[in-house]
């Protein structure tokens, strides 16, 4: 027998089963793009990004307020001393300005907030040059706008990833245990299908669906955002195959033995949850101390985020991206095959 055969036929059955289930369609492309599009909105930055000041109301509140008020970087609020601190208590606002009867000013606010300390700053540097002060030197701003330099450009790589390790693991590790509890795997155990045929054309059903699913997010991205894409398509295919490859092992791997929904739900949180918080999808992930990077640099999800923005926004090539490439190629065939060594058909 062709020993390709069942697992063609296996993909076929796979494909045709997802769908029939809408659910797991949204899931797959339109939770992503809806993720882009709002988060793109909520950080748009075509234009300069409103400080929320808030003003104690009394006495020199009035030449405060003229300050900041003809300026359209703020965004003013006045009210009692009680009810704008609360304001700043509950993050509403990032600074807090109070008028002094000797005419100066006092600042509350949070300084470990970076957006408060540049706050501060703002409206200090404006509220002096309105009072008369002059610059001892004089200077002149030049806006430099680079490609993939917003932080949508940043974030639109780390969504793909983010939707590539989904997708890898919840498409493959959900589906076999969900066939482990309907009996499937128990009927598929008496075909001449070998396991490795079987666990293939898991990780064979993910590598169709990876494709539309990273190319829709980089063009609605580009439509909508105008995100730059510097790197080629063929490079960019490749690195969203080898981290779908390692994210559908690893999928594998944790359905490998498990028996009912909650406890293959457990594993996958337990895997996903550390490359939510530290590989970078949201923000840089050199934030975290150094005694921690040798642990973030080895997350699959961290060298996919890494060669995507590389490739995407620098235009960089397969050769210069080799070093996370092995590393994602290397958890794709240690995790397949380890699953292949511990899977249970029941």
């Amino acid at each position: 027998m062709n020993s390709s055969r069942p697992i063609s036929q296996l993909i076929l059955c796979n494909i045709k089963a997802s769908m029939r289930e809408p659910e797991a369609i949204f899931w797959t492309y339109g939770f992503p793009l809806l993720m882009i599009v709002c988060l793109g909105i909520a950080f748009d930055t075509s234009a300069p990004q409103q400080q929320l000041v808030d003003v104690v109301d009394g006495l020199g509140s009035e030449q405060i307020l003229e300050a900041l008020s003809d300026d359209k970087q703020f965004r003013v609020f006045e009210g009692s001393e009680d009810e704008v601190l609360e304001r700043l208590k509950r993050n509403r606002t990032q600074i807090v300005v109070k008028a002094a009867p000797d005419g100066s000013v006092e600042y509350f606010f949070d300084p470990t907030n970076p957006d408060a300390r540049i706050a501060r700053g703002i409206v200090d540097d404006t509220l002096q040059k309105a009072a008369g002060r002059a610059d001892a030197r004089p200077v002149t701003d030049e806006t430099v706008t680079a490609p993939g330099s917003r932080y949508v450009d940043f974030l639109v790589p780390g969504l793909i990833g983010l939707n590539l390790m989904g997708g890898g693991m919840w498409g493959v590790g959900f589906s076999l245990v969900d066939m482990r509890i309907k009996k499937l795997l128990k009927r598929m155990l008496g075909t001449p299908m070998k396991r490795y045929q079987f666990l293939a054309a898991m990780v064979g059903t993910r590598a169709l669906f990876f494709i539309p699913e990273a190319f829709a997010l980089l063009l609605v991205a580009k439509l909508i955002f105008g995100v730059p894409i510097v790197g080629t398509i063929p490079a960019i295919i490749l690195v969203a195959f080898c981290g779908m490859s390692a994210f559908a092992g690893l999928g594998l791997l944790a359905a490998s033995r498990a028996q009912r929904i909650e406890s293959i739900s457990g594993i996958m949180n337990v895997v996903m949850l550390p490359m939510w918080l530290c590989s970078g999808v949201f923000f840089s992930n050199e934030r975290f101390p150094a005694i921690m990077q040798p642990f973030i640099q080895a997350l699959p999800l961290t060298q996919l985020i890494n060669a995507l923005r590389a490739v995407i926004l620098e235009g960089q090539g397969i050769i210069d991206q080799a070093f996370p490439l092995i590393i994602l190629a290397a958890w794709a065939g240690v995790t397949f095959l380890v699953a292949l060594k511990i899977f249970r058909w029941n």
